[in-house]
């Protein structure tokens, strides 16, 4: 397993596919001023700062969790403390391009 793999990073285009199939849900981990300036329709809007709190609710989604943000250097924070917490997690990367994988 590779430095980006372990961050959350590595292979997204194949695996952002996966998730989906799964029924993964996507957090965007922006804050609340930058979701509504624009975001992936049906994305919930979760923002790094509380992501530790909402820890409980997103697990009894019982779902996979694709994480975006602007550039992927928040997501990326974001899924290592949603795997560190048992949850099946990978970075999304920016929302805009993550849209366009989708």
């Amino acid at each position: 397993m590779g430095l980006l793999s372990i961050l959350g990073i590595g292979g997204k285009s194949e695996n952002v596919n996966d998730f989906v199939n799964k029924g993964a849900v996507i957090i965007d981990v922006r804050t609340p001023a930058e979701f509504q300036g624009g975001h992936i329709k049906g994305s919930k809007n979760i923002p790094l700062n509380t992501i530790s709190s909402k820890i409980n609710d997103l697990k009894k989604l019982n779902k996979p969790v694709i994480a975006c943000c602007a550039s992927g250097m928040r997501s990326s924070q974001a899924t290592s403390i949603l795997k560190s917490n048992g949850i099946d997690a990978m970075n999304g990367g920016g929302w805009s391009s993550l849209e366009n994988k989708l």
